[in-house]
């Protein structure tokens, strides 16, 4: 059985499934630093994960990849509980954080939830950051998220790639589903990620690996299997939504699932520009239908369950 990858002695990697993304901790000599905080119905468990990997430190800095809500949801709660936190953002969106919008941060769009946070500083692509001990470039990664960035440590190559690369793919490119051309984009992402050429990747989700370049390739294949064929991304985003609730809620009944997902805007934006020939509450039982038939979801009597 393949061994996992030996981490840097100063990280370490709270893996937290889907719902909330990975939390990388670097312990530094004189500062500690969080990387993503996951989503906000998992913010107590980040706090008692931080807090018993800290044994007494303070939190210092807080860094976010991107503004998706399962990897900065717990901002506020890290905020709360280490008032001089430092709070780094992209760019892109920060003024939708300075006059806090949920809708363009998209947590309305997608039904989604995250307490108001504030920042302190901008990660701006071309520089570097000193995270724990290290010294970190800051790199622009577009594609899932326009305005997300990737973290590269070159003394150990050690990458940290939030959802613009994982062992098995990439996360969703959601300008797509907005009618926006993205995948290019991502092609572009991939391209430096392979230039960069890690030893290492720590993903936004699942475990951290090495053989990179297979990744790349897994990675590629399914970027050409989405532009060839762009209503199979649209249809898996849309599943996904679908997951993330229920990975949320657990348990939902199948008309409740139903009428959240009508009244869900990225859901009316997605069937008006990409299957505008269907029904949306019976375009939305067939997707919850195909969740069931791949396992990722079960029904029992009117109830929709998470499995998987």
């Amino acid at each position: 059985m393949p061994q996992p990858p030996t981490l840097p002695p100063d990280i370490t990697i709270f893996e937290r499934g889907w719902l909330s993304s990975n939390n990388i901790l670097l312990l530094g000599g004189d500062t500690c630093a969080l990387i993503d905080s996951g989503y906000v119905t998992h913010a107590p468990q980040t706090l008692a994960l931080v807090q018993a990997a800290l044994k007494g430190r303070a939190l210092d800095v807080l860094v976010n990849t991107h503004l998706h809500s399962d990897h900065c949801g717990g901002n506020a709660a890290l905020q709360s509980a280490y008032p001089a936190l430092m709070t780094h953002i992209p760019p892109g969106q920060a003024r939708f954080v300075s006059h806090w919008d949920p809708h363009a941060l998209t947590y309305t769009p997608t039904g989604q939830s995250c307490p108001q946070f504030r920042f302190d500083a901008l990660l701006l692509p071309g520089s570097e950051l000193r995270l724990g001990d290290q010294l970190w470039q800051v790199h622009a990664a577009p594609g899932h998220d326009p305005h997300s960035v990737i973290l590269f440590e070159p003394a150990s190559r050690t990458l940290i790639s939030a959802d613009a690369l994982w062992e098995r793919g990439f996360g969703v490119v959601f300008p797509e589903l907005e009618g926006l051309d993205a995948f290019d984009a991502v092609g572009k992402t991939i391209d430096l990620i392979e230039s960069l050429a890690p030893k290492l990747v720590i993903p936004g989700h699942g475990s951290a690996f090495d053989g990179v370049e297979q990744s790349i390739a897994v990675a590629r294949a399914r970027l050409h299997s989405f532009v060839t064929q762009p209503a199979k991304h649209i249809s898996y985003a849309a599943k996904v939504l679908l997951k993330f609730k229920l990975l949320e809620v657990q348990a939902i009944a199948l008309d409740d699932f139903i009428a959240w997902a009508c009244a869900t805007p990225y859901f009316a934006t997605i069937f008006r520009q990409h299957f505008p020939e269907l029904d949306v509450p019976h375009g939305i039982e067939q997707l919850i239908g195909d969740l069931v038939k791949s396992g990722a979801a079960s029904r029992d009597g009117v109830m929709v369950r998470n499995a998987g």
